[in-house]
């Protein structure tokens, strides 16, 4: 199965997403990356605590 990027709408604070923005900048990251980055940790974190979740 070929590799997809899903599109997906958050909606959000305007005050956190500036403060948002600057940790992605700190970090030479995209908020869009910076997000996912946090998103595999926050699921590996999980599937390290819980087993592997195989319902995708």
């Amino acid at each position: 199965m070929p590799f997809q990027l899903s599109k997906f709408t958050l909606r959000i604070d305007s005050e956190l997403l500036k403060k948002f923005r600057f940790v992605a900048d700190y970090n030479a990251r995209s908020v869009n990356r910076e997000m996912e980055v946090l998103i595999k940790k926050h699921v590996n974190e999980f599937e390290e605590k819980h087993g592997n979740i195989n319902q995708v």
